[in-house]
């Protein structure tokens, strides 16, 4: 069987005997003398700069295998080496992913997996941050909370850069516990560890929820978009059209994005014909998602948190700059960037950072996040928000005395 490694370097003897091949074949005239080939200065520098580059690495590999304490596994190294590449470019968000990470990122999309239920990024501090915990998962429900920072898994450290490991350790059969260590900084800057002790569960996502409020105020939860959301959402939206809904509120509070695609196909439900929003790549090429002429037409608040990242930030700016709604709550995440999804023919994969996005009047988010029309913070104290504790939640009072303005 061909190891990764030989397939490694199979493909860079390809690449240089094609370049000599593509060489020898537009210059076959002048380049025979005798025994010698004649070609230019900057082809036999490229050469030698493709030689250098790639010898560096086996020979590094080789002197490893050879001299290293312990054994060493082949494909562990190649693994870390394709890791590095990636690590190098200084982006938490472009990583490269074996068979069985990739896996387990591409089982999120699909709504469900075993664990805690909390979206993890790595923190500009090397700690492993909290963007949001999933509605109704052991992980809210233990009191988690976005900006936590994990920094230990059944007590061991972990930091950013091993957050592979520390998802891995928290995923689990359900039924089984895990302990996490938190570091939570409050308001005054005051740190504090906290110590849980979480059962598994399969995290089965429902991300759409709906409920008729008082006055014919229609409330739609959205938890994050994977590949049924959208579907799901005009389900909702035409029950409670058809119940007489007079406005609508829709709560993207620690929301921390997912499917650009299904994001996208909401915004056209709610807004009218517009940009929904465009991406730009380093050498300047836009795309532009677009809405169509169809729009709700009724009184619209978007609420959210510094938890609604990503996706969340796109609907909510589309529906921010086209004045089609308003936001009440706090700051967005500040994610405006984003990454193309590639799997690998050995089951392997990688994200990589393609673009950055704009909100229809031209503004990037990302490290920034979007101000809310109406801000109004939530008491430290208040764990649950949503229609199961209107009495506290004053992000969601605020709402539907919006909307109730509104509709008289």
């Amino acid at each position: 069987m061909i190891t990764k490694r030989k397939a490694f370097y199979g493909a860079i003897v390809i690449i240089i005997i094609s370049s000599l091949f593509t060489f020898f074949i537009s210059n076959m005239i002048q380049i025979t003398v005798k025994d010698k080939v004649v070609i230019t200065k900057d082809y036999y520098e490229d050469l030698v700069s493709t030689y250098e580059k790639y010898s560096k690495v086996m020979a590094l590999e080789n002197f490893i295998k050879e001299n290293y304490l312990k054994d060493v596994n082949e494909e562990d190294l190649l693994n870390g080496e394709l890791k590095g590449m990636f690590e190098a470019l200084g982006d938490p968000y472009s990583v490269y992913m074996t068979k069985e990470e990739f896996a387990d990122f591409m089982e999120h999309t699909k709504g469900t997996y075993q664990g805690i239920g909390v979206i993890v990024t790595p923190g500009e501090d090397n700690l492993i941050t909290v963007v949001s915990p999933i509605e109704d998962t052991p992980g809210e429900r233990a009191g988690i909370k976005t900006g936590d920072k994990i920094v230990k898994v059944n007590g061991k450290e972990f930091t950013a850069d091993k957050m592979d490991d520390a998802v891995k350790l928290m995923k689990g059969k359900p039924g089984t516990s895990v302990n996490i260590t938190i570091l939570r900084t409050d308001k005054d800057g005051n740190n504090k560890f906290i110590d849980l002790n979480i059962t598994r569960e399969e995290i089965r996502l429902k991300t759409v929820k709906s409920k008729m409020l008082e006055n014919k105020i229609g409330y739609i939860r959205i938890v994050s978009f994977d590949e049924l959301t959208y579907e799901d959402f005009k389900k909702h939206l035409n029950k409670l059209k058809k119940d007489g809904m007079k406005g609508l509120i829709i709560d993207l509070r620690n929301n921390p994005g997912g499917l650009l695609s299904e994001c996208a196909q909401i915004a056209d439900e709610l807004m009218g014909k517009g940009v929904i929003v465009y991406t730009e790549t380093k050498n300047k090429e836009r795309e532009y998602l677009r809405s169509d002429s169809k729009k709700l037409g009724l009184p619209l608040v978007l609420l959210v948190n510094g938890g609604s990242a990503s996706a969340s930030e796109i609907l909510a700016g589309a529906i921010k700059d086209t004045k089609t709604g308003i936001l009440i709550g706090t700051k967005t995440f500040g994610k405006g960037i984003v990454q193309r999804i590639k799997p690998l023919s050995d089951g392997s994969g990688f994200k990589l950072t393609v673009s950055e996005y704009f909100t229809p009047n031209g503004t990037n988010i990302h490290g920034i996040g979007i101000t809310p029309d109406v801000i109004v913070e939530l008491p430290e104290d208040v764990h649950r928000i949503g229609v199961d504790n209107i009495k506290q939640d004053i992000q969601l009072k605020k709402a539907i005395e919006i909307i109730k303005s509104k509709i008289k």
